[in-house]
């Protein structure tokens, strides 16, 4: 069930209904959340009936059909379209992902289309991700080395980078860690499971001479031991990773530091 941050004493309602102008066999229903912070009357569900026939295959296009189409306020965020960006993620029929990358077909019946759960809504399915994106900055998310400068490339053999699949492919798109409780109850102060994996990343690379100070970094009770393994996050990302096993992998290695 998502839950959203909506402004105080707000319920969403039934909001406008855009009829099909064709009369294809392949109309879909598109439900989508819709808040505006200069507008009185919101929050609410909008409903457009698209024909898919002519229509690109993912959920993406078929907002883009909508916004060049037929209602061009609904506001979205989207860039690459390969599921590389990450910009597009959302809550399509109760699930995090990422629209550019969800095929229409997958979901029978009307879909339904909400921000990602858990945090400001900026306008409509734009989240506010300020918080998520300070604390990857607090993660130091770049090689550190204790020499002033290295006169030369550091090289990795094909063993030592094989530790890093699996990590580099994360494309910050938030899914898993709007999808985890533990964020959702404590996202001031626990890293969720997107920086974690990425710090874990850090953490990995043989090239990187700061692992102890990084380790030291986010041994705490709040910005690690908040995750209860409950592995929302390994479902939800659509990248098919495992941020779950790589917050273990930084608990197996702080224990064995003590």
């Amino acid at each position: 069930m998502v839950e959203l941050r909506l402004p105080k004493n707000s319920r969403i309602k039934p909001g406008n209904t855009y009829k099909a102008t064709s009369k294809s066999e392949k109309i879909k229903e598109f439900k989508i959340y819709r808040w505006n912070p200069e507008d009185e009357d919101n929050p609410r569900m909008d409903l457009y009936e698209i024909d898919i026939k002519n229509c690109g295959s993912m959920v993406l296009d078929a907002l883009i059909k909508i916004k060049n189409e037929v209602d061009s306020t609904l506001t979205f965020r989207r860039s690459c379209r390969e599921g590389i960006c990450g910009s597009c993620s959302m809550n399509i029929d109760g699930i995090n992902t990422l629209a550019c990358i969800k095929p229409i077909e997958d979901v029978k019946g009307s879909i339904k289309i909400f921000p990602l759960p858990h945090l400001p809504v900026v306008k409509d399915l734009v989240p506010d991700l300020t918080q998520f994106f300070k604390q990857y900055a607090s993660i130091e998310p770049w090689l550190k080395t204790k020499e002033k400068a290295p006169e030369k490339e550091k090289l990795q053999s094909p063993k030592e980078r094989a530790k890093l699949n699996g990590l580099t492919e994360c494309v910050l798109c938030a899914c898993c860690s709007t999808a985890c409780p533990s964020y959702w109850w404590n996202g001031e102060k626990f890293l969720g499971p997107a920086i974690l994996l990425q710090a874990y990343r850090w953490i990995m690379d043989s090239r990187d001479d700061n692992r102890k100070e990084r380790l030291e970094k986010i041994n705490d009770s709040f910005k690690l031991y908040r995750c209860h393994t409950i592995m929302n996050c390994t479902k939800a990302c659509p990248k098919n990773l495992n941020p779950a096993e790589a917050i273990a992998g930084i608990k197996k290695m702080i224990a064995k530091t003590k």
